[in-house]
C-alpha cells in the first residue's frame, strides 16, 4: 500500500530535522575552524615571538660587542698614554743628565787637562783629513793654546803618519761653547767636528742604550741582548 502526501505535521517534523542535522554540521565545522585557527594563531605567535628574540639577542648582542670594542679602545687609549707619559718622563731624565754633562764639559776647558785634551783633538783631526793645509775654527779665549797644542799636534802627526801639515787658524767659535776645535779642508768641503759639545755628543748616542738600562732598567719587551766580548 503505497503513502499518501505528507500532512503537515510530518512536514514540520521533517523539516526540524533537517535544521538540527545542519545546525549540528555547523557547529562541528566551526569547532573545526576555530581548532584550526588557534593552531595558526600559535604557530604565528611562536614563529614572531622567536623572529623579535632573535632580533633582540642580535640587538643586544650587537651593543655588547660595540660595548666591548669601545671598552677595549678606552683601555688601550689609556695605557699609550700611560705608556708616553712615561716615555716623556724618562727622556726629561736623560736630557737633565745630558745638560749636567754639557755643564761638566765646560767646566772640562778649564781646567787642567784641557791643554792635553787641546793636543789630542788636533792630532785626530790631521789623522783623518790627511791633508797638507788645515785650518782649525776655535774659540777666541783658545787662541794661544790652539796654536801651542797643533805644534805639538803636527809633531805627532808627522811621528805616526810621515806627513806634514800647515795649519791655520780661525776664531770663529763663540767663548761660551764647551770648546774644542773643527778642523776643515778644501776649502771647508771636508769638516772633521772635535769640539766638546759634539764629543759629549758621540758618547751620549754611544751610550744611551747603557743609561737607559741603568736608570730604568732592561726594557721587557727586548728578547735579545748583545754580550760583551771580553
Amino acid at each position: 500500500m503505497s503513502r499518501g502526501a505528507l500532512d503537515d505535521s510530518e512536514i514540520q517534523s521533517e523539516m526540524n530535522k533537517m535544521v538540527a542535522f545542519i545546525s549540528q554540521e555547523a557547529r562541528e565545522k566551526a569547532r573545526e575552524i576555530q581548532v584550526k585557527a588557534d593552531e595558526e594563531f600559535a604557530i604565528e605567535k611562536a614563529k614572531i615571538v622567536r623572529q623579535e628574540q632573535l632580533a633582540i639577542d642580535a640587538q643586544y648582542e650587537k651593543k655588547r660587542k660595540q660595548a666591548e670594542v669601545g671598552w677595549k679602545i678606552a683601555q688601550s687609549t689609556a695605557l699609550n698614554q700611560s705608556r708616553l707619559e712615561v716615555l716623556r718622563k724618562r727622556d726629561e731624565q736623560l736630557q737633565d743628565l745630558f745638560e749636567e754633562a754639557n755643564k761638566k764639559v765646560k767646566e772640562l776647558a778649564d781646567g787642567k787637562d784641557y791643554p792635553k785634551a787641546m793636543t789630542l783633538l788636533i792630532t785626530e783631526i790631521l789623522l783623518l783629513l790627511l791633508s797638507k793645509d788645515v785650518t782649525l775654527a776655535h774659540r777666541p779665549k783658545d787662541k794661544d793654546l790652539v796654536k801651542k797644542s797643533a805644534e805639538e799636534a803636527k809633531k805627532q802627526y808627522k811621528e805616526i803618519s810621515g806627513l806634514e801639515a800647515e795649519i791655520t787658524f780661525d776664531d770663529s767659535l763663540a767663548d761660551d761653547s764647551a770648546g774644542g776645535v773643527i778642523g776643515s779642508t778644501m776649502g771647508d768641503r771636508i769638516k772633521v767636528d772635535n769640539t766638546l759639545s759634539a764629543r759629549l755628543h758621540i758618547l751620549e748616542e754611544k751610550m744611551l742604550p747603557e743609561l737607559r738600562e741603568d736608570l730604568f732598567g732592561k726594557n721587557p719587551n727586548r728578547k735579545f741582548y748583545t754580550e760583551a766580548i771580553c
